[in-house]
């Protein structure tokens, strides 16, 4: 069964830094796009950012300059930078992946758990 599992959420000062890690576990044969989204309570998910296989980035304007995302395609990883973050930044992230899985017909989303990101002011 294909997971996506992340990691690296916390509870921080405003001002400081996170680094979220997203990884693949499971048989698959490609994975495409990656990225990260968030979601308040009460709220539609929004994206955080996003990366293409060959690493042209996509940034929310609320996050851009503060945020970076990036990924291994040897791992299946992606990574979420955050830094100089806010209050309004609090929210569950989820990980998300373009992937072509053993047993599927060809790529779909897979979506992670979430993993909480609280920033106190």
């Amino acid at each position: 069964q294909v997971q996506l599992v992340e990691s690296g959420g916390g509870l921080v000062p405003a001002g400081e830094s996170l680094r979220l890690s997203c990884a693949v576990s499971g048989s698959i044969f490609g994975v495409n796009a990656m990225g990260w989204y968030r979601q308040d309570p009460g709220k539609q998910r929004e994206l955080v950012a996003t990366t293409t296989r060959s690493g042209a980035a996509t940034y929310a304007d609320s996050v851009k300059g503060r945020f970076t995302i990036s990924r291994d395609n040897a791992k299946n990883t992606v990574d979420l930078q955050m830094n100089t973050l806010k209050p309004d930044d609090t929210a569950l992230y989820y990980c998300s992946a373009k992937m072509w899985t053993v047993g599927t017909p060809g790529f779909r989303d897979y979506w992670g758990r979430g993993t909480q990101v609280t920033v106190s002011s």
